[in-house]
């Protein structure tokens, strides 16, 4: 898996055996399908985590044979909800190309079009109003390296103070220009956004996000914390801060959603 941040990534070696990787489908249907059920196990897993706020949110990805079009999820549809069936396939300007033909989030299309019109390279990209990533966005700032999770995002993030309510087809294209080669952005008074070569490599990434969010206030409540060094946080992103990593995160829970969710394994099983 190609990363988009310009830093040399190792993969971690493991003890008595071979890390599993990413299938390769020797289709478009089927990488289509694949992309699709991973996309609505992202969902269910954000809703798990209580990353549901109403009408807000959305996560999408790049169609496999159809680079100017994205796979989203249905507006005001709850995310414990989302069945591959249920996601909608539109290109850059919205227009909708496939899936139910249901109302599509205009913020969706503003956001996440454009960050995929710019950005070729990103697979997938996600955005939620997650209760810690909108208290962290209140101030411009972006994580500081206090824990080894914090250093996933150690001069990979963006500060981003833009529209809050997102309409305006440009501004998508903005945030993307205001990433640059980064991976994840603060939208100051906003919230959390991420992205990555693969649908789990960007939900895990922001999951980890929000949750570091939610240490870093918690320890600037508690009083002083030490932050590490430039040189620290470095090297442990090296070691940890590939998207093929982040996407070996995102096995486990998607594991554990399989096995509790029929309907995705009867689905999964139709996969060629």
């Amino acid at each position: 898996m190609n990363d988009i941040a310009p830093l040399h990534l190792q993969i971690p070696t493991p003890i008595g055996g071979p890390l599993p990787t990413p299938k390769i489908h020797t289709s478009y249907d089927a990488e289509r399908r694949e992309r699709k059920l991973r996309l609505a196990a992202a969902f269910r897993i954000f809703s798990r985590f209580g990353l549901a706020e109403g009408i807000a949110g959305h996560i999408t990805v790049r169609d496999p044979e159809h680079h100017d079009r994205f796979w989203v999820n249905a507006y005001a549809q709850h995310f414990s909800s989302i069945h591959p069936d249920d996601l909608i396939c539109i290109d850059e300007e919205g227009n909708v190309h496939d899936g139910s033909g249901g109302p599509v989030n205009a913020a969706a299309v503003a956001i996440h079009c454009g960050i995929h019109a710019t950005h070729q390279h990103v697979t997938a990209a996600a955005h939620t109003h997650s209760i810690y990533g909108r208290a962290f966005s209140a101030r411009k700032r972006t994580l500081l390296p206090i824990n080894q999770e914090a250093c996933l995002f150690f001069d990979d993030q963006a500060a981003y103070q833009g529209d809050v309510l997102v309409l305006d087809r440009n501004e998508g294209r903005r945030i993307a220009a205001a990433m640059g080669n980064r991976r994840t952005a603060v939208l100051v008074n906003h919230g959390l956004l991420t992205v990555g070569t693969s649908v789990d490599a960007t939900a895990y990434r922001f999951l980890a996000m929000e949750r570091c969010c939610q240490i870093q206030l918690l320890a600037e409540a508690a009083g002083e914390f030490i932050v590490m060094t430039d040189e620290e946080a470095t090297s442990i992103r090296q070691q940890i801060g590939s998207d093929y990593v982040a996407w070996l995160a995102f096995q486990g829970l998607l594991g554990q959603l399989l096995r509790e969710s029929p309907d995705l394994r009867y689905y999964q099983e139709t996969i060629g």
